[in-house]
């Protein structure tokens, strides 16, 4: 996006994101003498759980919010609204670094608060990803507070992933239990998140812009976001609450119908005739996203002598499908001159068969690759969610070699049957390889590394 700006010690940026290519007829990259004489290259679950722990990390809102910060004082005060798992971190920030007083709300997912001090800000705790009584009553807190603000007061917008579930603010016409019902539904369709989010917002006296619409008072208003959408659109990280949205309830019909099912007249009749202000224009900064988070592990893989090969940061779909293909890929890199790592970003989905299943996109992606792959030596992979959770458990994600497939027989368990059951924690469960980060209080979404040198030995 054009507004996020580089920051000198976050590494380098990557290239414009790309569909995952095929390496088939490209020649192979030639290793210097050097680093045929080294004995190994760094690798194995430890050295990857690294690299992924530091480029959460890098993406902490401690990190990249400081220095986007205004540096002066207003005339009045400073408030804060957020939501988001990131959230309550990002108002710690916001309490430390902000010049005068310092108030709000910020609304965050249960278990998601942090040991810094947030001063004068409020953080609420509520339901994700399905709203509770505490979204619903964050929500309207916030609508209040936004229309009391004073034109000598300075508003600023803190939004991350996770912020569409926490404030639950729905339309005249449809109830609480209508847009839970809905947020279920669509969750387990294997909608994109966008569609999920289009109509989130469409439902949603808050969302779309209608947060910042309630300050009429003429105050400075500035956004900032950790981004955990594909494509990196203000409008719908958190689903917008502060960003200007031109409605479009024809669009979310569609989606409903598409997904769910013909949606109730009462439903379409409230979504046409919702009445909704449009947002008043001001900066929006996206201040991490999953460039961050790859840029750094780009350059730590570099470091160590791993040639790497970008499949972008905006990859969607199926995550059973993607898994088969990056395993193909995999494979076609072995051919390779030099050790290869194939980095990856974006947010899979999974198609959900079992609603009492364990699991999540993760788990089911690198579930998909050990198939795929069927033992192939020299290759390992790993595949977390930057936030810590993996679908609804308490796992970010998990870690798979050429020994895991081997080891599940052992085990009399059959990954093919679980992944088609949605049970793929019971794979990693079993095999230890669940990798448990517990909240990690930023959100840019999924993070996958696959390894790729059958010459040397893994550790």
């Amino acid at each position: 996006m054009s507004m996020r700006q580089p920051d000198q010690n976050r590494g380098p940026w990557l290239p414009e994101p790309s569909i995952a290519p095929t390496f088939a007829g490209q020649p192979a990259r030639e290793c210097s003498a050097v680093q045929f004489r080294k004995p190994s290259k760094p690798s194995g679950r430890a050295y990857l759980e690294e690299r992924f722990r530091t480029a959460v990390a890098r993406c902490a809102p401690a990190i990249v919010l400081p220095d986007l910060l205004p540096g002066d004082a207003p005339q009045g005060k400073n408030v804060v609204f957020g939501a988001g798992k990131a959230a309550a971190e990002m108002a710690a920030v916001a309490n430390e670094h902000l010049k005068g007083r310092c108030e709000g709300l910020v609304v965050t997912r249960y278990g998601h608060t942090t040991p810094s001090s947030t001063g004068l800000v409020e953080v609420l705790e509520a339901g994700h990803p399905v709203p509770d009584e505490r979204s619903v009553f964050g929500a309207r807190r916030m609508l209040e507070i936004a229309e009391a603000v004073a034109p000598e007061d300075r508003v600023l917008f803190m939004f991350s992933g996770g912020g569409s579930a926490l404030l639950c603010a729905p339309i005249d016409g449809v109830s609480v239990d209508q847009k839970k019902d809905l947020t279920q539904k669509l969750l387990r369709s294997g909608a994109p998140i966008e569609d999920i989010n289009c109509v989130r917002k469409h439902l949603s006296a808050i969302k779309g812009g209608q947060l910042a619409s309630r300050v009429t008072s003429g105050a400075e208003l500035s956004t900032f976001l950790i981004s955990d959408v594909v494509g990196d659109a203000p409008s719908d990280i958190a689903s917008g609450p502060s960003i200007p949205m031109d409605p479009d309830p024809a669009a979310a019909i569609r989606v409903l119908r598409q997904y769910v099912g013909e949606p109730e007249p009462g439903l379409v009749e409230a979504l046409r005739a919702a009445k909704r202000r449009r947002a008043p224009d001001h900066p929006v900064v996206v201040a991490a996203s999953a460039r961050t988070a790859l840029a750094a592990i780009r350059t730590d893989l570099e470091a160590d002598g791993w040639t790497v090969r970008m499949l972008g940061d905006d990859l969607q779909g199926d995550a059973t499908r993607v898994g088969a293909e990056h395993a193909q890929l995999a494979v076609e890199c072995r051919n390779e001159e030099c050790p290869v790592a194939l980095i990856s970003g974006g947010e899979l989905v999974v198609q959900v068969g079992n609603a009492n299943g364990r699991g999540g996109p993760n788990l089911e992606y690198l579930t998909s690759l050990m198939l795929t792959l069927a033992g192939a030596e020299g290759i390992e992979a790993l595949a977390c969610d930057s936030d810590g959770i993996d679908g609804t458990e308490d796992n970010a994600g998990g870690y798979v070699n050429a020994d895991s497939l081997q080891r599940l027989a052992a085990l009399g368990l059959d990954p093919g049957a679980l992944l088609k059951d949605n049970n793929t924690y019971a794979c990693f469960d079993a095999l230890g390889d669940l990798i448990v980060t517990g909240p990690t209080r930023t959100n840019v979404n999924d993070i996958r590394i696959i390894l790729i040198d059958p010459r040397l030995p893994m550790a």
